[in-house]
Order: structure tokens, then sequence, then C-alpha cells
């Protein structure tokens, strides 16, 4: 059983296993202080991302590192709001998605799905349906960045299905470790969701 989860990284070099490691751990934190709604969730996650862009670029897989490119850039943004507040109140505090919000979730998925259609054919890398699973989760993972950004409580129900498909996902591409991370990040999410009910206004 173990032989079978860890026999693709006979391949990789000590350096990209031990990179791959340090960006599950930083990942794992990150996520953690998520669910406890604190604004830690960014610098560890930057280190996280940061790491997984150079070795997603090593592996090949574009529309990951793409994901994680994008991850990079909200993280600060997301740094930034979650540090503004007035007093003890936040400006950003947590609360559920308006209309508007709805509307351009829908907007950013849909662009974000057309801008990895593009980039996929200009790489050639629609030669397997894992490019397709790729696509809808990008855009499953760049609305719920935003929405996370936002402190909205609907990043998460994004997140556990996001991380629910990339189990499997990451898993059929060789990279055990990164599935097992996000194992835990759905179960991670699913807490957090219960956990981040409870800031809500009544």
């Amino acid at each position: 059983m173990f032989e079978t989860l860890f026999e693709p990284y006979q391949y990789y070099t000590a350096t990209d296993i031990a990179l791959e490691v340090t960006a599950i751990i930083f990942g794992l934190i990150s996520v953690f202080l998520a669910k406890k709604n604190h604004v830690g969730v960014y610098p560890t996650g930057l280190i996280s991302t940061i790491l997984y862009v150079y070795l997603l670029w090593q592996w090949g897989l574009v529309g990951d590192m793409l994901i994680n490119f994008y991850y990079s850039t909200m993280s600060i943004y997301g740094w930034i709001l979650w540090s503004k507040k007035h007093g003890e109140n936040y400006d950003f505090p947590i609360s559920k998605m308006n209309l508007s919000e709805i509307y351009k979730s829908i907007v950013i998925f849909l662009l974000t799905c057309g801008f990895v259609i593009v980039i996929y054919n200009l790489f050639n890398k629609f030669t397997n349906w894992t490019a397709y699973v790729d696509t809808f989760t990008t855009g499953i993972f760049f609305v719920g960045m935003w929405l996370m950004a936002k402190r909205k409580i609907e990043n998460w129900i994004l997140w556990i299905v996001g991380d629910f498909i990339s189990i499997l996902l990451y898993y059929y591409k060789g990279y055990t470790l990164t599935s097992i991370q996000y194992l835990v990040f759905t179960i991670i999410a699913i807490y957090a969701y219960k956990e981040w009910k409870k800031y809500l206004p009544l």
C-alpha cells in the first residue's frame, strides 16, 4: 500500500520532495488559521503558494501553477483587507454574500475558466480528461479565494467542493503528498464553515 502511494516519488529530486513537504506544512497552517479567522492565514499561505508555483512549473502543471500564482497575489490582497479595522471592529467582518457578490462570483468563475481554456490550448494541455477537471477546479478556487479575502462564509463551500475533487485529481497525477494535503484541507474546510457560522450576525 505504502509503495503504491509513494512510488512516483522515486523519480523526484530530494529538493523537490523537501519543497513539497514544506509547502504542505505551511499550507495546512494557513488553512487552520483561516478556520480560526486569523490574519496569519495570508503570510503562511503565501510561503506555501510561492513554493507551489515553482514546483508546479517544474512538473509542467500549468493550470495548477496559475492557481497558485493567483493565490499568491490574492494573499497579499486578503492580507490588506483582513488587517483593516477601526478599534476592535474589522472593516470586513465575516458575512454572507449579497446578490452583487453572487453575480461577480459567476463572472469570475466564467472568466477564469475561459482564461484557463486559452492557456491550455496554447500549451496543448487538453490531451487528458484531467485538463477539463483542472479548468473547473481552477474556476472554483479563484472564486473561493476572492470570497475568502472578503470574509464571505460561502468561500468554505467552494473550498470543500474544490478540495474534495483535488484529492482524487492529485492522486491520479501521482502527487500523493499533495493529495493527502487536500484530504486534510477538505476536513478543515468542513469544520471551518461550521465555526464561521458562529461569527455571523444574528
